[in-house]
């Protein structure tokens, strides 16, 4: 196995988003989507999802690129997930239209013993109980990442803290941050969420760039400068894909969010999985390169 693989998890599916300028239906979407096109770039990514028997025939090249083992995608009888969301003028305010969760209702992986071997990995947002039962069969566990929702926080609260215990990194917004922990100041977020296990909370403030708490360290990177916001869904996927592609390539905790905020910069200049998915190696490097000029200033 090569050193820089990666196991991502999470939802696939089939998106329909409007937003004030356009409108797409069933374009390629879905938690694991993102953060595997994203880490793909950089990482050996071994994808574990479900999809149903109308998943599109681009949709299974596009992962097949962007990925080194499928022996996780379940293909069974039935509808792929779909969603379908609105975003407003401003960006800020989401409305979901409509969730079907399909053959994902009964997804429940099952890894197979080359998968369980995966070094790194990433837990992307799905129901805690999922998270936990592809952890309880990982065996050569250095780095796990989980992100999660405030679905999650309202409904699995002891589920969801038992799998932040069992993480390394904690991948986790502003307003979540502040439902979860009952704080508002970032750095008493911070604390509470350390003292739950994972030394390295990363808590994402959208426009005001990242916040990583590691250890007894805080450091802040910025956001690279987007002229024009497209679409933003999966924007927080990709960012966790890469920074789960940078540690499983050895690098340090804030190359590992520069990437991620990279990556995710990319994401929202397009609809769905556009503008990352063509995106050279050397567009990621270059806003790497601005996203460095940010840190702690």
């Amino acid at each position: 196995m090569n050193n820089n693989n990666t196991l991502i998890v999470g939802s696939i599916g089939l998106d329909t988003i409007e937003t004030v300028s356009d409108r797409k239906e069933s374009i390629l979407g879905g938690s694991a989507t993102y953060a595997t096109i994203a880490a793909g770039k950089s990482a050996s990514v071994h994808l574990v999802g479900i999809i149903g028997d109308d998943f599109p025939i681009n949709g299974m090249k596009i992962l097949e690129e962007a990925t080194v083992d499928l022996s996780n995608l379940d293909q069974k009888e039935g509808k792929t997930f779909i969603w379908g969301g609105r975003y407003a003028e401003d960006w800020d305010n989401r409305e979901t239209l409509f969730t079907e969760l399909g053959v994902f209702n009964d997804f429940n992986p099952i890894l197979t013993d080359k998968n369980k071997e995966v070094p790194v990995i990433f837990l992307a947002n799905i129901h805690p109980l999922l998270q936990l039962s592809v952890l309880n069969q990982c065996n050569k566990r250095k780095y796990v990442i989980i992100d999660t929702m405030n679905l999650w926080i309202d409904t699995e609260r002891e589920k969801l803290k038992e799998v932040i215990s069992s993480c390394d990194v904690l991948l986790i917004n502003e307003f979540e941050a502040e439902q979860f922990t009952r704080r508002k100041d970032h750095d008493d977020q911070g604390t509470v969420l350390q003292s739950l296990g994972p030394q390295n909370i990363i808590i994402k403030c959208g426009s005001k760039g990242a916040k990583l708490y590691s250890g007894h360290r805080v450091d802040t990177v910025g956001v690279f400068p987007v002229k024009n916001v497209i679409d933003p869904t999966g924007a927080g996927d990709a960012f966790g894909g890469g920074v789960a592609s940078s540690l499983a390539n050895g690098e340090t905790m804030i190359e590992s969010i520069i990437n991620g905020a990279a990556l995710a910069s990319l994401t929202i200049e397009g609809f769905g999985i556009d503008t990352i998915y063509n995106a050279s190696i050397n567009e990621v490097e270059k806003r790497k390169e601005h996203l460095r000029t940010t840190l702690n200033s």
